[in-house]
C-alpha cells in the first residue's frame, strides 16, 4: 500500500509574471503563426497555477501516476500537464439514520450516532476507496450494529455492567476505535464519534417503561423500608431510656407494627386510641 507524499511546488508570483509577459514577447514578432503560438503557450503555462485554501489540499497525478499531495495553502505553480484533485482537510460531521438493532440481551432498539472526522491520508482517500462518504456511511452503520450487540441497553441486575444508557464514555469509547479501526483504510482520522439517540424499540418501548417503573418503585420501597427500621428501633430504644412505658413481647410487637403501617403507608393512616375502663 502507497502512502501519501507531500510535495512542494514552487510559488506562483514569479512564473505569473513570465506568464503575462510571454504573449507580449510572441506580439513583437509581428505575424498570426507566432502570435497562436504564444497563445497556446500562454494556456498551458497558466494552467499550471494553483490556489490552495487553507485546510485544503491537491492531489496531484501525472499520467496515471501519483506524484504527490499539497497541503500547504496559498498560489503555486506546478506542471501544467498534472491532474489536480481537490481533497478537503477540512472536519466533517456525519449524523446516522436512526437504526433498529437488538441490543446484548436481545432487545430491540433504536440508535444514531453522530461522527466527527477528517482526511488525514489524502493517498488513501482518493485511491483506496471509491466513495468516501459512502464508504463513511456504510462503516458507521456497521459499525454502530456491532456496538448494540456487545452491550445492554440498560442495567437489569448487574449494575457493574457497562450499559449503552448508563456508561456513555466507555461505550462512545468504544465506538471511536471501532470506527477508527474500520476508516483508517481511507486515511481518515476519527475526532469525535458519540451516541446521539438511544431509545427501545415501539413495539416493546411500553413494557420496558412498566419495567424501569416497577424497578424504580421497588428500590424506594427498599429505602423507605430501611428508614423505618431504624426510626421504630430509636423510637423503642428512646421508650425505654426514658422509662415512658413498659411493654412486654406481645405488645412490643404490635407497637412495631404499628409503627411500620405508620412509615411504610403511601397514603395518610388515622390514629386508634384503645381506652381500658
Amino acid at each position: 500500500m502507497k502512502n501519501e507524499n507531500v510535495f512542494k511546488p514552487i510559488s506562483g508570483w514569479m512564473p505569473l509574471v513570465l506568464v503575462i509577459l510571454l504573449p507580449i514577447t510572441f506580439y513583437l514578432f509581428r505575424h498570426p503563426v507566432w502570435w497562436i503560438v504564444g497563445g497556446l503557450i500562454f494556456l498551458l503555462l497558466a494552467s499550471g497555477f494553483i490556489i490552495i485554501n487553507p485546510n485544503s489540499s491537491r492531489v496531484l497525478i501525472l499520467f496515471g501516476k501519483y506524484v504527490g499531495t499539497i497541503k500547504e495553502d496559498g498560489f503555486f505553480w506546478a506542471n501544467p500537464f498534472f491532474i489536480k484533485k481537490a481533497v478537503s482537510l477540512r472536519a466533517n460531521n456525519f449524523d446516522s439514520e436512526r437504526l433498529k438493532v437488538n441490543d446484548k440481551r436481545g432487545n430491540p432498539i433504536q440508535i444514531s450516532v453522530i461522527l466527527v472526522w477528517r482526511v488525514k491520508e489524502t493517498f488513501k482517500a482518493v485511491f483506496e476507496v471509491e466513495d468516501l462518504f459512502n464508504f463513511v456511511k456504510i462503516q458507521t452503520d456497521s459499525a454502530v450494529r456491532k456496538l448494540a450487540g456487545q452491550y445492554a441497553y440498560d442495567h437489569v441486575d448487574d449494575h457493574q455492567e457497562v450499559t449503552l444508557r448508563a456508561s456513555s464514555d466507555e461505550v462512545n469509547q468504544a465506538l471511536e476505535n471501532e470506527l477508527q479501526e474500520r476508516l483508517v483504510i481511507a486515511g481518515i482520522e476519527v475526532m469525535e464519534a458519540r451516541i446521539a439517540y438511544l431509545a427501545y424499540a415501539p413495539e416493546i418501548a411500553a413494557a420496558m417503561l412498566k419495567r424501569q417503573q416497577a424497578e424504580a418503585i421497588v428500590s424506594a420501597r427498599y429505602k423507605i423500608v430501611e428508614g423505618a427500621v431504624g426510626m421504630v428501633e430509636n423510637a423503642m430504644e428512646q421508650i425505654k431510656t426514658r422509662q415512658i412505658a413498659e411493654f412486654d413481647d406481645k405488645e412490643k410487637a404490635r407497637m412495631v407494627g404499628n409503627l411500620m403501617v405508620v412509615l411504610c403507608s403511601d397514603k395518610e393512616t388515622s390514629p386508634v386510641i384503645e381506652m381500658n375502663g
